[in-house]
C-alpha cells in the first residue's frame, strides 16, 4: 500500500509538472489576417521555429478587425500563453489589445507592424522607410526622374503603409517625380484592382505604379493589362510568392523583398529568450532586398 501511495504521489507531481511546463511553453501569435500570403508565410515561419525550441504556439486570425483582434487577446488570458507576439490590424487601434496584455504582465512583441501606444518590449520588422525608398530609386533606375507615378497606399494607420510611404516620399522629392495619384487600396488585391482602373481614368499617361504591397501591385497589373497598359512599370512591395513569379514571368517589374518567414522565426526566438531572462533589443530589424528579373 506504501508503495501504491507513492508511486500516486510520482504521478501527480510529474502530472503538475508537465502542466506547469506546458503552459510556460506556450506562446501566441495574433495575426491582422490570414487572408493575405505575407502573412500566412510569417506563420509558417513562427510555427516552424517554435516546434524546433519546443514550444507550443497558438495562431489566431484578427481578419483585419480590431475588435476581433481584442477578443484574440482577451482569449490568451485562458489559454496559458506566456508571451504574446501580435501583428496589430492598426497601429492605433491595437493599443487596446496590448494594454489589456500588459495589465496580465504578458510581455508583448509587434511583428511588422508597430504599435502607437502600449508597452512593447520589442519590434520585429523590415525598414519599411529604407524599402520604400528603394521602390523609388528602382524607379528611377529604368525610367529616370521626373517619371510620372501613381501610389496604390496601404491601410491607413498602420506603420507599414506610414514608413513605405514616407520612404518612396523621400525618392519622389529626390527624383523629381511627378506623383499623379497616391491613394490607399488596403493592401488587398481586389481593391488594388479596383482602384487603378479608377485612376487610369484620370491618369493614362502614367509610367510606372508603386504598390505598397504585391497584392496591390498583382491587382494594379489586371487592371493595367485590361487597359492595355503593359508598358507601365509596377514595383510591388514584400516578396510574396506570387509577387516573385510576377517578376519572373517580367509581369511586375520588381519587388521589395522581406522575409516573413524570418520576421516570424525571429521573433520566436527572440520570446525564448525573454523566457529565459536575456536582454533583447528593442527594435530588429530584418533585412529587404530588391528583386527583380
Amino acid at each position: 500500500m506504501k508503495k501504491l501511495t507513492t508511486l500516486l504521489s510520482a504521478a501527480l507531481v510529474s502530472a503538475t509538472m508537465t502542466a506547469g511546463a506546458y503552459a510556460q511553453d506556450t506562446l501566441a501569435l495574433v495575426i491582422s489576417t490570414l487572408n493575405n500570403p505575407f502573412f500566412v508565410t510569417m506563420k509558417e515561419g513562427a510555427e516552424k521555429k517554435a516546434a524546433e525550441l519546443g514550444y507550443n504556439l497558438i495562431v489566431l486570425d484578427s481578419q483585419n478587425d480590431p475588435a476581433k483582434e481584442l477578443a484574440n487577446v482577451e482569449d490568451l488570458n485562458v489559454r496559458g500563453a506566456k508571451v504574446l507576439l501580435i501583428n496589430p490590424t492598426d497601429s492605433d487601434a491595437v493599443a487596446n489589445a496590448i494594454r489589456l496584455a500588459n495589465r496580465a504582465s504578458l510581455p508583448v512583441l509587434t511583428l511588422d507592424r508597430a504599435a502607437n501606444r502600449g508597452d512593447v518590449v520589442s519590434h520585429i520588422a523590415s525598414d519599411n522607410v529604407a524599402g520604400g525608398k528603394m521602390a523609388g530609386d528602382f524607379i528611377a533606375g529604368q525610367i529616370g526622374d521626373s517619371a510620372r507615378i501613381i501610389q496604390l497606399e496601404g491601410i491607413a494607420g498602420t506603420s507599414a503603409a506610414r514608413e513605405r510611404g514616407a520612404g518612396f516620399a523621400q525618392a519622389v522629392s529626390e527624383h523629381n517625380f511627378q506623383l499623379l495619384a497616391s491613394q490607399p487600396a488596403d493592401f488587398d488585391r481586389t481593391k488594388g484592382l479596383n482602384v487603378m482602373e479608377n485612376l487610369l481614368t484620370g491618369n493614362p499617361n502614367v509610367q510606372a505604379v508603386f504598390a505598397q504591397n504585391d497584392e496591390m501591385a498583382l491587382g494594379a497589373l489586371r487592371a493595367l493589362q485590361a487597359a492595355n497598359k503593359q508598358d507601365v512599370l509596377i514595383v510591388g512591395f514584400d516578396g510574396t510568392e506570387d509577387g516573385i513569379k510576377a517578376v519572373q514571368g517580367g509581369r511586375l517589374a520588381a519587388t521589395i523583398a522581406q522575409q516573413p518567414g524570418e520576421i516570424g522565426a525571429i521573433a520566436i526566438e527572440t520570446a525564448d529568450k525573454i523566457l529565459k531572462g536575456d536582454t533583447v533589443a528593442d527594435h530588429i530589424p530584418v533585412p529587404l532586398q530588391v528583386i527583380s528579373k
